[in-house]
């Protein structure tokens, strides 16, 4: 007979024998199956950035002024000169990181496969090298995307020049300086292991520096525009400054204890629900919001017609602010988070296809009676993949 001690005790060392990674084919399918996911984000992320950067290089002569009831916008405007260099600065920083971080990507990701490429080095290991991929392709590409995106579209829009001509060489120059912070620092192995948010508390305090730089030169931009209506590329440009700030602060709201070292005031449950509520939406307005700003200008301008609806865009852009931040906690299902925080977040999500796709299809039925220009126009192509693969990534990803 068997006492209930023993089996107790037989019970704990089934519980607490340590498992091997990919112990089975279906563990190493459900990750392969993640990384093709996340892949898919950053595809559709570079389609929409391919198609800016081809369109503001565009020549204007072909480009058909988008008039709207409540604002027109032209393609030129007789005797304004605007700030681009500071866009070109930033569409090269997007070049440089995107090509480093896709690159280390690469190079992680076949670590998966041959151990060996991890050279027996600290430095070099999967797991530092990891998050310094996804900073730089979110930060150092993405970020970089954004600035050049919102600081051009924002100028042609307001038909008035960027705020300050310093304050905006000052931001880009301040967050190339945060991109090699993090290039130097994580292989190092300073991190905060937050996810999105590894940089340790001064590199965090000079971001926030940066940001707020950005902020002042963006929104004191459309404070002195010419135009009566700010368009609505500007409310998604608007909404990622705006919430990325307030995610990036509490998120990192810590007590240092040196330059590269510091302790997060939360703890538990609660810290695990903070770093998912920025997890997660910092996906959500750094890697949706703004490129929506972006899809907002250029596809319009590169079709050549006003946006579809321009009431549904208002619509798409109110809920989509109101729900995506409420639905963090669907990345912790199963865990010590409350039921109804947990349920909150997965019903949040499932409400969220709704507004996604409503941009998702505004974008795509802007080119209603321009079809035809997909067959010579290698930018709308892009831009029309991009929409495409966004459609598809957030079945998975609300």
């Amino acid at each position: 007979m068997v006492s209930m001690m023993d089996l107790r005790r037989s019970t704990l060392q089934i519980h607490l024998k340590p498992k091997k990674p990919y112990q089975s084919a279906a563990d190493g399918r459900r990750h392969a199956s993640h990384l093709i996911r996340i892949n898919l984000v950053f595809l559709s992320l570079f389609c929409f950035w391919q198609g800016f950067y081809s369109a503001s290089h565009a020549r204007p002569g072909g480009l058909a002024r988008l008039c709207m009831d409540e604002l027109t916008m032209s393609t030129a405007t007789i005797g304004q000169a605007y700030n681009y260099k500071v866009v070109r600065q930033f569409i090269v920083a997007t070049i440089v990181w995107g090509v480093v971080g896709m690159a280390m990507g690469v190079f992680i990701a076949s670590q998966l496969v041959w151990p060996e490429m991890n050279l027996d080095l600290p430095w070099t290991t999967f797991g530092r090298l990891r998050p310094l991929h996804t900073s730089l392709v979110i930060f150092g590409f993405a970020g970089s995307a954004q600035f050049a995106a919102s600081y051009y579209a924002v100028q042609r829009t307001c038909q008035v020049r960027l705020f300050s001509d310093k304050l905006a060489a000052f931001t880009f120059w301040g967050w190339q300086s945060v991109i090699v912070v993090m290039l130097i620092s994580l292989p190092l192995g300073y991190t905060t292991t937050k996810e999105y948010a590894e940089i340790e508390f001064s590199g965090a305090v000079w971001m926030t520096v940066v940001w707020v730089a950005y902020a002042i030169v963006f929104f004191t931009t459309v404070v002195q525009r010419k135009t009566r209506h700010i368009y609505v590329g500007n409310w998604f440009f608007g909404a990622f400054i705006v919430v990325i700030a307030m995610l990036h602060v509490v998120n990192h709201l810590s007590i240092p204890v040196g330059w590269f070292k510091s302790y997060p005031v939360y703890s538990g449950a609660t810290d695990a629900m903070v770093q998912w509520w920025y997890g997660h939406n910092a996906v959500g307005f750094f890697l949706t919001t703004g490129f929506l700003g972006m899809m907002y200008y250029f596809v319009p301008k590169q079709v050549g017609r006003p946006v579809y609806s321009y009431r549904l865009s208002i619509v798409h852009f109110w809920a989509l602010i109101t729900l995506y931040i409420w639905a963090g906690p669907h990345h912790l299902h199963y865990t010590a988070l409350p039921d109804w925080a947990q349920s909150l977040g997965m019903a949040m999500s499932l409400i969220l296809l709704a507004p996604s796709w409503g941009g998702m299809i505004n974008g795509m039925m802007t080119l209603s009676g321009a079809w035809h220009k997909l067959r010579t126009d290698p930018i709308l192509r892009f831009l029309v993949l991009s929409l495409a693969f966004y459609g598809m990534s957030t079945f998975e990803g609300r």
